[in-house]
């Protein structure tokens, strides 16, 4: 037995090797942007929460349009990359796919810019700024996901720190040291716009996906243009439920600012909305977490399908990251009070943290959700995605429409985490069905309700209470100890 787990843990290592550099990928540019974070709510820049409630809803509407020109083509990739002989055909039918689609959005939205900027109550100088990036954005999709495919994390974690460092230089150069520089007058001065805070945000954006797309150019000079329409109609069925999933899936993470702003009083709905998001940020910790995780476990679970036994590999990696997602959960509770002036900078904001529980625990279970789905991937059967996504989906919104009134972000809030535990259930149901996995439930159940409990008695009980807090993670940490010393000690040896 001892040399079974030997050999399932081999293949955790690799894993885990892949999930750390992916998470360089994204939590050192993600840690880097939490500069961003302290400078848009200082006094300085954004101190009126209602400012950042204006940026928040437009990244708001980036997160759905970069969904839609994605059209779950990335996930198809994975799967048509693993399973064709001929991978040439897949990614020039994949890259010459995401190329048309992405320029004739482009020249769409270009063209009805105005009227778009008028339907969604955004101003138009924001909307072309916002177009551009979407189209830079979508170019670079596959050439990351080919990264991926072969397992060059190292080369995606550099691209993507580059991206996020030169993002976060432009804003401090644009925010803080640009006016000042504007008054030895010369190029800087012409530079230099008064009230112009929110655009700059956006062009620092638009000059970092721009040097990502030059970065990634090699890509499509050494790839074979090739296009398969047969090939083409197969990744389009498989991927149409991904870009279901993934619409809905926007709905439930970043579509209630939208409804915030549409559904309260305008005299108070963008600074509820700058309030809301800027406290959400505390719950990115769990977020950079499950989205290292996922982009470790999705080629991952491409790649071990054929192996012997993967059920018990799928199983044993749920296990870790409950335990993992559970002590970033805790840690984060007791000590959000310390984190909160670091990160946001003005005491405005502070008046929403009562939601910071509620996002890091509704994270962890989108987190366990994510884990659970590899049933559907590969099994070809992502219409389930699809089905689940959209029920989560049309949880929030129901949430949402019937208590923003009266609760304001504190629904929000509350509809993301039933959402996402809505999924989390649906998805563990169905793959109980199509593709059993011996999930130790017991165990998973037993971190999730400690942490869980924990949780809610140091932020609503004894709240700023290091002592008891830290006492409690102690206790915690011992317990998954306790029960995982002997993988964690073959993995260690390994």
């Amino acid at each position: 037995m001892r040399s079974i787990l030997e050999l399932q843990l081999s293949g955790f290592k690799s894993l885990f090797k892949q999930t750390f550099i992916y998470g360089l990928a994204t939590v050192m540019p993600r840690m880097l942007s939490f500069l961003l974070v302290p400078l848009y709510t200082s006094e300085a820049v954004l101190a009126n929460p209602a400012e950042y409630g204006k940026v928040s809803v437009i990244f708001s509407y980036f997160v759905l349009f970069n969904v839609i020109l994605a059209y779950g083509m990335e996930t198809a990739f994975f799967r048509f990359f693993n399973k064709e002989d001929n991978k040439s055909a897949v990614i020039g039918t994949s890259t010459i796919s995401i190329i048309v689609t992405s320029f004739a959005f482009f020249c769409i939205a270009l063209f009805y810019q105005y009227q778009i900027a008028n339907y969604i109550n955004i101003d138009v100088k924001y909307i072309g700024l916002v177009i551009w990036i979407l189209l830079l954005d979508a170019l670079v999709i596959i050439p990351f996901a080919w990264l991926r495919a072969n397992q060059k994390p190292t080369r995606y974690a550099i691209i993507k720190i580059l991206n996020v460092s030169i993002n976060i230089g432009l804003n401090l150069f644009f925010l803080l040291a640009l006016k000042a520089l504007a008054q030895q007058g010369g190029l800087f001065e012409m530079l230099y716009i008064a009230d112009f805070e929110v655009s700059y945000i956006f062009i620092a954006n638009l000059v970092a996906s721009a040097f990502t797309l030059v970065i990634m150019i090699s890509f499509y000079l050494n790839i074979e243009y090739i296009f398969d329409i047969k090939l083409w109609k197969r990744m389009i069925r498989y991927a149409i439920p991904i870009l279901i999933a993934g619409i809905a899936f926007s709905i439930n993470e970043t579509f209630d600012r939208i409804l915030l702003k549409e559904l309260l009083p305008q005299n108070i709905a963008d600074s509820e909305i700058g309030m809301y998001s800027a406290c959400y940020k505390l719950a990115l910790f769990m977020t950079l977490f499950a989205t290292a995780y996922r982009l470790g476990i999705e080629p991952y679970f491409f790649s071990h399908a054929k192996t012997k036994n993967p059920q018990k590999n799928y199983a044993n990696i749920l296990e870790f990251f409950v335990a993992f997602g559970s002590v970033i959960l805790l840690t984060v509770v007791v000590f959000a009070d310390l984190l909160k002036p670091l990160i946001i900078r003005s005491e405005a904001y502070w008046e929403a943290m009562w939601i910071v529980p509620i996002i890091l625990l509704a994270n962890l279970c989108l987190g366990i959700y994510h884990n659970l789905s590899v049933w559907y991937k590969i099994t070809d059967r992502t219409r389930f995605g699809a089905y689940i996504s959209v029920i989560g989906a049309i949880v929030t919104l129901a949430i949402n429409f019937m208590f923003i009134e009266a609760y304001s972000y504190k629904a929000s809030a509350v509809a993301t985490l039933i959402a996402y535990a809505v999924m989390m259930i649906l998805s563990y149901y169905f793959g109980r069905r199509y593709y059993p996995i011996p999930y130790n439930l017991k165990k998973i159940g037993l971190y999730l309700s400690i942490s869980i409990g924990l949780s809610a008695l140091s932020f609503y009980r004894f709240r700023e209470n290091y002592v008891v807090g830290i006492a409690m993670l102690i206790v915690f940490l011992g317990v998954i100890m306790m029960l995982e010393k002997n993988r964690l000690k073959l993995v260690l040896k390994r």
